[in-house]
């Protein structure tokens, strides 16, 4: 019995924020000294929304805590008591506000900080220099 080879999808996703240039660039000035573009603006707003919620903020800090180190998935649903699903779900929001990265092996995913990204963030709300 022949089988037949299902396409992948050929959508594209939507790529991550550039944390290391736009709206949250090292290279950017901060929210007092220059109005934001309606892009810039946009950009901002996606990662806010993202650690908006308790439950990433806490994988954040989980995550970031490690120095540098990557987090499997799986160590880190039991310290926020939630379903691996819903850890998931958490991740691949981060991950596409472009806040951490993941590698899947085999059947596990691992995160780790993307360097920058926070410090990045930081910029935006400092002092005007």
């Amino acid at each position: 019995m022949a089988t037949t080879a299902i396409p992948a999808p050929t959508a594209a996703l939507p790529d991550p924020p550039d944390l290391t240039g736009g709206a949250l660039g090292a290279c950017c000035t901060p929210l007092g000294t220059a109005p934001l573009s309606a892009h810039d603006a946009d950009q901002l707003a996606a990662v806010l929304k993202a650690i908006a919620v308790p439950a990433r903020l806490r994988l954040l800090s989980m995550i970031y805590a490690r120095g540098g180190d990557e987090a499997c998935v799986c160590e880190l649903t039991e310290p926020l008591g939630l379903t691996q699903p819903t850890v998931s779900h958490h991740l691949k929001v981060l991950v596409d506000a472009g806040l951490i990265s993941r590698d899947k092996r085999g059947v596990w995913a691992y995160y780790r900080p993307v360097p920058g990204a926070l410090n990045s963030l930081a910029v935006m709300f400092g002092p005007a220099q």
